[in-house]
């Protein structure tokens, strides 16, 4: 068995022995399972350090897993690291292990391809000037309405989810029990449309993004294709990429599109926004809405 499989293996009991371990060893399990490339350039000093943790702790927790100390435990990942298994390996030597691996090996393969494919190609043809001057119609405006229909509308209940943590006046359309045009009546030209729908293209989203260009809407619209009819009504449109192997097209690079939308929505927002997210967050701790880890 290789370093990296040895590893991984390491991490896998990690993850099935965490019940076991008492809280503070479970703080130093935690730092090694989010960070096993750290582990085989570490010093236990230095390790314990980044986790917020005595040395000791990670020496007990390496003598709880069957080791003999921390540098005992941490061989497997300098191995793994000399034989190059810690970095991402080469896509294309990855992608033709996967398909010789058998059974559905093709099938992963394929869609880790697309996946992979879909991201890059959405970034590479967005600016970052793209997205400031978008980011910057939607702080300035009034109302935001986040429009999708189908596998779409969880999407924009998400990124209304995720920005109403800091700002208000965001809403995922259509509400339940009505239209996206009926959501839209009372919108005018202080307000931003974002609207998303890829091939085949719903009608109800065109057809919302017709009317709120009509009422002076401003239209940000995220589709797959330059020939897209939302994209074509559009202020700011941003073509993704939606290919996949499947019947239903892809959705991962629509998700990381608005979450890099948000986050710049954020960098061009006045500070009180920050302020915003630290009270909403502070609040849930206090309701008792979040499991708190061991300080």
């Amino acid at each position: 068995m290789n370093g990296t499989n040895v590893s991984l293996s390491i991490l896998d009991r990690l993850s099935d022995d965490w019940d076991e371990l008492t809280p503070e060893a479970q703080k130093a399990a935690r730092y090694v399972l989010e960070n096993p490339q750290d582990v085989g350039v570490s010093t236990v000093r230095e390790i314990a350090e980044a986790a917020q943790v005595k040395p000791n702790t990670f020496v007990r927790m390496a003598r709880q897993m069957g080791y003999d100390g921390y540098e005992d435990f941490r061989a497997p990942f300098r191995d793994a690291i000399r034989r190059g298994g810690m970095s991402f390996p080469d896509r294309a030597r990855w992608l033709q292990d996967i398909r010789k691996s058998g059974g559905l090996g093709g099938l992963y393969a394929d869609m880790m391809e697309a996946t992979l494919r879909n991201i890059e190609e959405s970034f590479a043809t967005i600016s970052a000037e793209q997205l400031q001057t978008a980011a910057e119609a939607i702080w300035n405006s009034k109302q935001v309405f986040t429009l999708g229909v189908g596998v779409n509308n969880a999407i924009a209940s998400n990124f209304t989810y995720l920005a109403s943590t800091g700002m208000s006046d965001f809403h995922a359309i259509p509400r339940p029990g009505s239209t996206a045009v009926d959501d839209l009546a009372w919108a005018s030209d202080t307000d931003v449309l974002i609207a998303i729908t890829c091939r085949p293209y719903r009608s109800e989203v065109v057809e919302a993004v017709e009317i709120a260009k009509s009422q002076g809407m401003t239209i940000v619209a995220i589709s797959d294709s330059p020939a897209s009819p939302i994209i074509r009504a559009a202020d700011h449109g941003f073509v993704v990429g939606a290919e996949s192997p499947q019947f239903f097209p892809s959705t991962v690079a629509i998700v990381a599109f608005l979450e890099t939308l948000l986050s710049f929505v954020i960098s061009v927002a006045s500070d009180e926004i920050v302020d915003r997210v630290d009270r909403f967050h502070a609040r849930r701790h206090a309701l008792g809405l979040y499991v708190e880890e061991p300080t």
